[in-house]
């Protein structure tokens, strides 16, 4: 059997961005692993091919070991097509079998199909695929989950994070922790990796929850960290108030106070500021005293522009989106239920910023302009890559290339209106 990952069609992506438009949306993280890592688990997949929109392909292969975009996975096995919004175990699917399509709502959440069935199907492209099958398999209405929006992932993550804590099956300490420091709850709940050096003067608090640290994390002093908590690889917790609920990726840089938020990797909020229910992308600089509001004086649900149509989150405790390779300034300060586009560079007003901040743009006096140009903050993007040890390739710049023109419209009209303010 072959598992195959997709997640369109582009409505149904485009309710991830920011997060979605550099990555599909299984790679985005829940808990200690991504959505797509569960999804590979549950189905117990050895052979995993992958289909994501043309303009991320040559990025996205060369992060991956499965075949990507080739139409040739489509025959020769049978087939579990998953979408990848699917929340792994809310679903219980046959891995093989009689072929039919699942959907949830509106939206195809998988096609199982066997190799007898595969002469009825158009294999020319994954749409084409996956339209076929609808058209001659059987469909089932399921009552699995799937995330719809980006800020319903930030919000399961902590449940997450137990959960996968159990099924990872790891605890003890084999890393190094210097005295004092101290551990709170039960030592059954605390995984720290090889690698790990916790600092003295550090608390790890499992008593509300498993604590997981992976290899490489550094732990400075005056650090407290509570459960549910996940730490990526190689990550510095600098004197941080880590909340319950947060799900780091690797190589990130974290000081003040991060509360139920998720950041997938390779971002830095290393200094004071208030981070709460928030999604972080990569390549994220929050800078000195950022802070997010996530919460709205009349504990009303948090109201989010998503694709410039205004959504009812449902909940109460949302804070901000930041898409990937996004700068703050000093003092910035960022609305309830803030959408901030990606390779967007903003700088503080000293007031609470407009709740909707569109992909490439430069954030001057609260105004939206062209600044210096997309070039520029390639070459920042670039600089920051290569001190990480990680490359920005011709394949990295032709994605991004793309993802400018796909959020030129959004732009546009937010530099426009920014002309007829400061006219």
């Amino acid at each position: 059997m072959r598992l195959i990952l997709f997640d369109g069609p582009d409505e149904v992506r485009a309710k991830f961005n920011p997060l979605s438009l550099s990555r599909p949306v299984w790679e985005l993280r829940c808990g200690i692993t991504s959505l797509g890592e569960k999804l590979v688990a549950q189905f117990g997949a050895k052979d995993v091919a992958y289909f994501v929109p043309a303009y991320m392909a040559e990025e996205y292969a060369a992060k991956v070991d499965g075949k990507v975009n080739d139409a040739g996975t489509l025959a020769g096995d049978d087939l579990l097509l998953v979408h990848g919004s699917l929340k792994a175990g809310s679903l219980d699917v046959a891995a093989t079998g009689p072929g039919e399509v699942g959907t949830i709502g509106d939206v195809i959440v998988y096609v199982r199909v066997s190799r007898a069935d595969l002469s009825k199907l158009d294999a020319g492209s994954i749409d084409a695929f996956i339209a076929s099958a609808a058209k001659s398999l059987p469909k089932v209405e399921c009552k699995g989950k799937r995330f719809e929006y980006v800020w319903e992932i930030m919000l399961e993550s902590p449940h997450q994070i137990i959960e996968d804590f159990k099924v990872a099956g790891r605890s003890g300490i084999e890393g190094k922790i210097e005295e004092p420091s101290a551990i709170r709850g039960s030592k059954g709940d605390v995984f720290v990796a090889p690698g790990c050096q916790i600092h003295p003067m550090a608390v790890i608090d499992a008593s509300t929850g498993p604590v997981y640290l992976d290899e490489g994390v550094e732990v400075h002093p005056f650090t407290r960290i509570e459960g549910p908590a996940y730490v990526g690889r190689k990550s510095i917790l600098l004197g941080t108030k880590l909340r319950e609920g947060c799900s780091v990726g690797p190589v990130c840089r974290l000081g003040g106070e991060v509360e139920e938020s998720v950041i997938q990797g390779y971002s830095n909020k290393y200094h004071d500021g208030f981070l709460g229910h928030a999604y972080v992308g990569e390549w994220v600089n929050l800078g000195a005293l950022t802070t997010n509001s996530d919460l709205k004086n009349d504990y009303t649900s948090v109201e989010v522009i998503q694709n410039g149509k205004k959504v009812d989150t449902g909940s109460n405790k949302v804070g901000a989106m930041i898409g990937d390779h996004t700068k703050t300034s000093i003092g910035t300060l960022m609305n309830t239920g803030a959408m901030v586009g990606s390779m967007a560079l903003i700088m503080a007003t000293g007031q609470p910023l407009q709740k909707t901040i569109p992909s490439f743009a430069w954030l001057i006096n609260g105004i939206v302009t062209k600044g210096f140009g997309r070039k520029a903050l390639y070459r920042t993007a670039a600089t920051a890559m290569q001190r990480r040890k990680q490359a920005w390739t011709a394949a990295t710049e032709a994605m991004w290339e793309a993802i400018y023109e796909l959020t030129a419209a959004e732009r546009n009209e937010a530099i426009k209106r920014g002309r007829r303010m400061s006219s």
